[in-house]
């Protein structure tokens, strides 16, 4: 696996469609390839690092039916154009990787159509699979081949060939070269013989180590395409499934037992690649329109950049827009579109996606931690990604209604980094009522400066119990001694300065914080002492340390008093430990 794609955070665009050409074949060269120059900005705030490009290469129609593998197609311009683009994404920080559709080719492929104009007499017959003048085709042209799934306009190539392999082989050298593309998507790859693979995979190697391969695989076993002789990643169909599926049925199951069988430390079956995933591509409809709840969609992203593998937003599907495909067309997945109309779509989920993006190019777990199931529900879902210095949980409520969620952590303190909370966690465990329809991203760790460029200023509530900027208790001091709260974040009045909050901390008395029974059995965490702003009375302030986590207030006589349980006197919470 190349060292660059497990830091990878993928656009991928369909130029054609993207940059507004005609359907067809134009003889005059347009400069619209220039346009992605203009994105490059957009790309940056989304933290996209690498740029997968569909078809560039001169062709008739839709770029799979290739005429010329060293052209650019005239409806993007020219090749001088297209190193304009590259040196810019470069100079940007952003990798570039193409579409190598090298099963097939157009019936404008030049050794083609020589094919077509002196038949048996052209060197090029065995350039292409099966060819076979005895019998005639549909388009009639007196001959026959073998195709891509029945399609005469997609003529196979013959890969057996030594001549093809090395135009092959001596084209991608060009781009390499002239443009220092950093990868290629192999179009069809499981029509594709494995021998190819193999020597692509030595050519590549050879020319630059950092070079990756990624196939198109929709069935079967990845690992057949994706080893150390052939590919270094394919795509990930079966989680492409998975990830609308699972929030459409409100089935979590789904998505966890894929998740589980790829990537699960018991046996995970690809846990040692590294899979391109995605939500929608230009194959498949629009998420926007696959989902059954448009509120949906911020969960679903969360969990394609917190799964294992490569994430990979589709062009403008960041703003949440749809397209179907319909009579035959795919134009309706594939459009033309400007940054200008993008920003009246979906500006929450754009900025969910900037946020993921962040979160992401922070946290070194989400990209090559192990993956753990947590809880699975059918509408609520926590897994971790660990490294040995980090651990990640991602949460999810598919459910209309906010839902209990409970778990062990090793640390005390939590940084949601999608919502820009922290946490504080007793007794080791997460406790949180969820909102509808969320997710959350909590890094655990103790300083979550660290993971945080922005950590948020602003008040919180206290059933969310966010951490604080100090420990707890003063060093050496006993449990029975006095203890100093934490500084807690207050909202500040007009006139206020910083200084002037900070007193607004309150100290304990001689009672200890910390956890408690009571006297019914349940624990809780005694968070404050606080004072009534009117009368100065004292008030407990404590948070139960199960269900949804509630925090209560009730005064601190009545916290400390002693009650009559069955004729005995007894403390009605008794201190258990910090």
């Amino acid at each position: 696996m190349k060292s660059w794609t497990k830091d990878a955070v993928f656009y991928h665009i369909y130029p054609l469609g993207f940059c507004g050409c005609e359907q067809f074949h134009q003889e005059q060269q347009t400069s619209r390839i220039l346009k992605i120059k203009e994105w490059i900005p957009h790309l940056q705030k989304m933290h996209i690092n690498a740029l997968y490009l569909g078809p560039v290469f001169e062709s008739y129609e839709h770029g799979y039916d290739t005429s010329d593998y060293r052209k650019v197609d005239n409806r993007l311009g020219s090749n001088a154009d297209f190193r304009e683009v590259c040196d810019a994404l470069h100079k940007a920080g952003i990798r570039i990787v193409l579409d190598g559709v090298f099963n097939h080719v157009g019936r404008y492929f030049w050794a083609f159509r020589d094919v077509m104009e002196k038949r048996e007499q052209s060197p090029y017959c065995n350039w292409f699979h099966n060819l076979n003048f005895q019998w005639d085709n549909p388009m009639h042209d007196g001959f026959t081949y073998d195709t891509w799934e029945g399609h005469y306009n997609l003529v196979k190539l013959n890969l057996q060939n030594e001549e093809v392999v090395q135009y092959l082989l001596e084209s991608i050298a060009m781009w390499m070269d002239d443009f220092h593309i950093d990868g290629l998507r192999l179009d069809a790859a499981d029509c594709i013989d494995p021998a190819f693979f193999r020597r692509l995979k030595q050519f590549c190697e050879e020319h630059n180590p950092d070079f990756w391969l990624m196939g198109e695989i929709i069935h079967g076993d990845y690992n057949r395409w994706a080893n150390p002789d052939m590919l270094d990643s394919v795509t990930n169909y079966e989680c492409y499934k998975g990830l609308y599926s699972s929030h459409n049925e409100k089935n979590y199951f789904e998505i966890a037992y894929s998740l589980n069988r790829q990537f699960g430390g018991n046996g995970g079956i690809y846990k040692d690649l590294v899979l391109y995933d995605f939500v929608d591509n230009h194959d498949v409809n629009r998420l926007a329109s696959t989902v059954k709840e448009e509120r949906d969609l911020a969960n679903i992203y969360t969990m394609l950049y917190a799964m294992p593998g490569i994430p990979s937003i589709y062009y403008g599907s960041e703003y949440g827009i749809k397209g179907t495909k319909h009579d035959g067309s795919d134009a309706d997945i594939r459009p033309c579109l400007t940054l200008t109309e993008l920003a009246t779509e979906n500006t929450a989920l754009f900025s969910h996606i900037c946020k993921l993006g962040k979160a992401y190019d922070a946290l070194p777990a989400l990209k090559h931690g192990d993956y753990q199931q947590v809880i699975v529900r059918n509408q609520q879902f926590v897994f971790a990604r660990k490294t040995a210095e980090q651990c990640v949980y991602a949460i999810f409520n598919v459910s209309d209604e906010s839902a209990d969620i409970d778990f062990p952590v090793q640390s005390a303190h939590l940084y949601d980094m999608l919502n820009e909370k922290a946490y504080n966690c007793l007794e080791h465990h997460f406790i949180i009522s969820m909102p509808a329809k969320s997710s959350m991203l909590l890094v655990e760790k103790e300083d979550v400066a660290a993971v945080s460029s922005t950590p948020s200023d602003k008040a919180v509530t206290l059933h969310n119990t966010e951490t604080q900027n100090e420990t707890t208790t003063k060093k050496n001091a006993s449990a029975q001694d006095v203890t100093a709260m934490p500084k807690v974040p207050l909202p500040i009045a007009d006139g206020y300065q910083e200084e002037d909050a900070s007193q607004l901390a309150i100290t304990t008395p001689s009672i200890p914080l910390g956890v408690y029974q009571h006297y019914k059995g349940k624990r809780y965490a005694l968070l404050y002492i606080a004072k009534h702003s009117e009368n100065e009375e004292a008030y407990a302030v404590y948070r139960q340390l199960y269900g949804d986590g509630k925090v209560w207030v009730r005064p601190l006589r009545m916290f400390v008093e002693e009650i009559e349980v069955d004729g005995e006197k007894t403390p009605r919470f008794t201190y258990l430990k910090p």
